[in-house]
């Protein structure tokens, strides 16, 4: 180490690169849903290391300013066939972002999927023609019990609600995304009941309440989520029964799952077992 800048210079360099190669080989991970050798939440994990790699990346370009700002004032030290021009650094760095693009963007633009080379998922395949990421016996969800109720617990009491009256209920239709944080995404025509109405049906007021959805599965870390009241309150989330007007699959859900606008794919909670509701005072 030469000197105390350049000492810090190198280990910014170490963290830059450390964090790079976390994320990338986090990423490929992820995709390969192989979580046994990240003993951490990826997305968590993921998330606070790309605070380190901006942080090492400024402190690399802090230490090295003096440096730069040296070197643009020495016009000429290089032969004009050694430098690469402005321009051709931009032009390289929009071509390679465009073939990135090129060759992902098909798992969310179906007309694109064939060039979809670099995409973890396609969007149109998976049962019902949607991808799934869990497996209902990956999830130890056995779907085929005739016991089955929907629990909906809230101010007004307890209502415990079989598949046929679910079907009996007002069912509603919308078409929405399955957007994972993958970055694939894929829409199908959902319809069930409105977790307004079912809201509703224990005595709180949609606009105001909160529901926090449990799921069929034992475990998990997205087996439940709560849903805010702009959600609740909004007409398009849905209990959904079927999809493409047909029973959901249970890769899918069934016997109901959430679905609503704007939630990451691992907050429409599946094989949904109970509701419960709290209203805010």
């Amino acid at each position: 180490m030469r000197s105390v800048a350049h000492a810090v210079e190198r280990a910014s360099v170490g963290v830059l690169v450390a964090a790079a190669l976390f994320e990338v080989v986090g990423g490929v991970l992820n995709v390969a849903r192989w979580y046994a050798p990240m003993p951490f939440f990826f997305t968590a994990g993921h998330y606070r290391v790309a605070w380190l790699a901006v942080g090492a990346l400024l402190v690399h370009v802090g230490v090295q300013l003096p440096a730069v700002r040296a070197a643009l004032a020495r016009p000429g030290v290089e032969s004009p066939q050694e430098r690469l021009s402005r321009r051709g650094l931009l032009a390289g760095v929009a071509a390679a972002a465009g073939l990135i693009t090129l060759t992902t963007v098909g798992q969310t633009v179906r007309p694109l999927s064939g060039l979809a080379v670099l995409a973890p998922r396609r969007p149109d395949v998976g049962p019902q023609g949607l991808p799934v990421n869990r497996t209902a016996r990956r999830a130890g969800v056995d779907v085929g019990d005739p016991a089955y109720r929907l629990v909906v617990d809230g101010p007004g009491g307890r209502v415990a609600l079989d598949l046929a009256a679910l079907h009996a209920l007002p069912q509603h239709t919308a078409d929405l995304p399955i957007a994972c944080v993958e970055g694939w995404s894929a829409t199908g025509r959902w319809t069930g009941v409105r977790l307004r109405d079912l809201v509703a049906l224990v005595g709180a007021d949609p606009d105001r309440a909160s529901v926090r959805v449990e799921s069929l599965e034992a475990a998990g870390r997205y087996r439940a989520s709560t849903v805010g009241p702009a959600h609740v309150g909004d007409p398009a989330t849905l209990i959904a029964l079927r999809l493409g007007g047909e029973p959901l699959h249970p890769d899918h859900g069934y016997p109901a799952r959430l679905i609503a606008p704007n939630r990451p794919g691992v907050l429409q909670t599946k094989w949904v077992g109970r509701l419960v509701v709290r209203e805010a005072g």
